[in-house]
This record gives structure tokens, sequence and C-alpha cells, in this order.
């Protein structure tokens, strides 16, 4: 591994271990997995994190997290 390059964290995200740079922050890893954050809420430890709060939340080895995403329909 490249000196630049952050250290590799494991987390559950959605209830699969996976792992991630150890560097991200709640909208770090929305990003990092491909989600558009406009229309998802993100639970952190069994906590709801308000959006507002995602770039400074850091993820930390181990944590639970659930990525849910809002489906309209009618």
């Amino acid at each position: 591994m490249a000196a630049n390059q952050p250290e590799h964290i494991e987390i559950v995200l959605n209830g699969e271990a996976r792992a991630v740079p150890g560097d991200l922050s709640v909208l770090g890893l929305l990003n990092h997995i491909g989600v558009v954050p406009d229309r998802v809420a993100v639970e952190l430890d069994r906590s709801i994190v308000r959006k507002p709060d995602w770039p400074n939340t850091t993820i930390r080895p181990g944590a639970q997290v659930e990525v849910v995403q809002f489906v309209g329909g009618g």
C-alpha cells in the first residue's frame, strides 16, 4: 500500500461486512459506494445521522451502517 493511500477498515454496511477507506465521513461513504445522497437516510450504530452532520461524522472501524433509499410511487 502506498503511503498516501488511506488504511482500509472493516464495517458492516446494510448487514454485510465490507472494507472501506479509513478516512471516510458518512457523505464520503455514500460517494464511495455510489449512492446519490438526495433520497437516502443513514443510520450509524443504531442512530439516525442528520443530513447536515454527514460531512463531519466519521465512519469508525466496526461501524454498523444502514443506508435506506426512499422509493417514490403511486
